[in-house]
């Protein structure tokens, strides 16, 4: 077993702006470092023995500084945590794309399927626990990895078997959530863990 603290990136101008980042790569503003510094005074009251990321700016730098605050050796980039491909819709003002593509399952010219998002995602966070287990032996080993709302609320949609509403909802830069990873199998343990 594996314990999985998925941290949503630090906010940046394109989310203050309610832009549609996607893979654009945006770096962090000010505040985005604050939520990086907020999440790993969070993330201080348990043990970590590791942290991984997605490789987009914003995500990377919110792990440096995380890893910095605790002491942890410097992210691990995973390809397959990177936000999903929205296509034409990379940036377009939310409340435009919802307009035009009615909803985050609408069809998207050149669009990741959000199917697609988590079964890379869903792939990636497997890979990720084998080699914590690998390094760990037989214990269980608790892991940070940072990444995005979009990947993160596929992955919250999956392991709830859809009964949560988190497609819906806005996940706060820097919030954390919870999961256990055992072979073939991702349980959800916390939805949010408030910052």
């Amino acid at each position: 077993m594996t314990l999985l603290t998925l941290v949503r990136h630090g906010q940046t101008d394109w989310n203050l702006a309610r832009r549609i980042q996607g893979t654009t790569d945006i770096p962090l503003n000010e505040t985005g470092r604050d939520d990086a510094r907020y999440a790993a005074h969070k993330l201080g009251r348990t043990q970590h023995h590791a942290i991984y990321a997605s490789p987009l700016k914003r995500a990377r730098e919110t792990a440096e500084i995380i890893a910095d605050e605790l002491g942890l050796a410097a992210p691990t980039l995973v390809p397959d945590m990177r936000e999903r491909e929205f296509g034409v819709g990379e940036g377009m003002l939310v409340k435009d794309y919802i307009e035009a593509y009615g909803d985050w399952h609408g069809e998207v010219p050149g669009a990741e399927s959000l199917e697609d998002v988590c079964v890379r995602a869903m792939a990636a966070l497997h890979r990720i626990a084998r080699d914590a287990r690998r390094r760990s032996a037989p214990t269980a080993e608790s892991v940070i990895v940072v990444t995005h709302g979009g990947v993160i609320r596929s992955l919250i949609d999956h392991a709830s078997g859809g009964t949560l509403p988190a497609l819906g909802s806005v996940l706060g830069n820097g919030s954390l959530h919870r999961f256990e990873a055992s072979p073939d199998t991702l349980r959800l343990l916390e939805e949010a863990v408030v910052l």
